[in-house]
């Protein structure tokens, strides 16, 4: 279960608007409207959008489209223009806005300006990163920028485990990262953003647990994050990625390989409340859409409030409420398995 801090609430709560509180209201209401009588019904608009910098990344990670290069959709990064356009759009009832989807964010020279951008419009924003482009110029220039929350993916407290997931990555590059960030945090005298440890568990990194809660304290970040794996062929599980320890797994062993734990049920909040924009105006119902497959509008084409109204997201919507199992992103879904830490 998520335990949230206290400051990092405190400043999210600072961000809520009448306008918001009650676009929020309309959003929640119409959510459970839709699950209870199994019609789709959308009131109000997107509490928080995940919005994709690039689809570019420095890494090979396993089981990630971007570092397998894998997509069938084009690579390229976020224009600072286009996202201006559509945040206008939404900024009066947005509260939270996520820069990330694929990619590295750090990679789009634009980024920042874009999260300074949103920050203005007391928009919360948050990233996840790498960190092999927190240089001291790109540290200070992100505590300037007005970031809330900076997610650090950080997979090994040794040179050794750490690459065996972040495949081309340098362990004490991203360590470095962290520490230009706490440093210009200080310096600065600011009291954002919220630093996490996000430490994605798996088998070759499992026994380093309390060693990066120590790691964490060292460097000065404020919170560790531990999140569960998906792996796409978790039945099988070429790349032994699966950990022993069960509560930091989405499957389980069974004898003829794993299965999935979750159990999918007939509705999903985050088609109601989240949809994610990549870095060429295409909407997609949730980030498990890695590809883009199921898109819902284009925004090159459309204005996003006629496309979260649409046939199109009617459809989809009713397809969560006939039948979940049916739809392919749903099948390999962590809502409610992600495990965090304060310790």
């Amino acid at each position: 279960m998520a335990r949230f801090n206290r400051k990092d609430s405190l400043n999210l709560l600072s961000k809520v608007t009448p306008r918001r509180a009650w676009n929020g209201i309309k959003v929640l209401s119409s959510y459970y409207v839709s699950k209870w009588t199994k019609k789709p019904v959308q009131w109000g608009y997107p509490v928080s959008i995940s919005f994709e910098p690039t689809t570019s990344c420095n890494l090979r990670c396993p089981e990630c489209p971007s570092g397998l290069r894998a997509f069938t959709r084009p690579i390229g990064m976020l224009n600072k223009d286009f996202f201006t356009e559509t945040i206008d759009q939404l900024s009066k009832d947005l509260l939270y806005l996520v820069f990330y989807f694929q990619g590295e964010p750090y990679l789009n020279p634009s980024f920042l300006d874009m999260v300074h951008y949103a920050s203005k419009k007391r928009i919360y924003t948050a990233t996840s990163t790498n960190a092999h482009y927190l240089n001291d110029e790109n540290a200070k220039r992100t505590i300037e920028s007005g970031l809330d929350r900076l997610i650090i993916s950080i997979d090994g407290t040794t040179q050794e485990v750490y690459q065996q997931y972040r495949v081309g990555g340098t362990l004490l590059k991203v360590i470095e990262g962290a520490k230009n960030i706490v440093k210009w945090k200080k310096e600065l005298n600011s009291k954002k953003p919220f630093i996490v440890f996000q430490f994605l568990v798996v088998k070759p990194n499992e026994h380093q647990i309390e060693e990066v809660k120590k790691l964490a304290k060292e460097v000065g970040v404020d919170d560790v994050w531990f999140k569960t794996a998906q792996i796409y062929d978790y039945e099988n599980d070429p790349n032994q990625l699966i950990p022993t320890i069960d509560k930091y797994s989405r499957y389980k062993k069974t004898e003829k390989g794993y299965s999935f734990k979750g159990k999918l049920q007939n509705h999903c909040w985050r088609l109601w409340h989240d949809p994610v924009i990549t870095w060429d105006g295409l909407v997609a119902p949730c980030c498990f859409d890695k590809d883009a497959q199921h898109q819902l509008g284009d925004l090159k084409k459309r204005p996003f409030k006629e496309i979260w109204k649409s046939g199109e997201y009617r459809t989809f919507r009713n397809k969560i409420t006939e039948g979940r199992k049916n739809i392919d992103i749903c099948a390999n879904c962590s809502e409610g398995t992600k495990v965090w830490s304060n310790d």
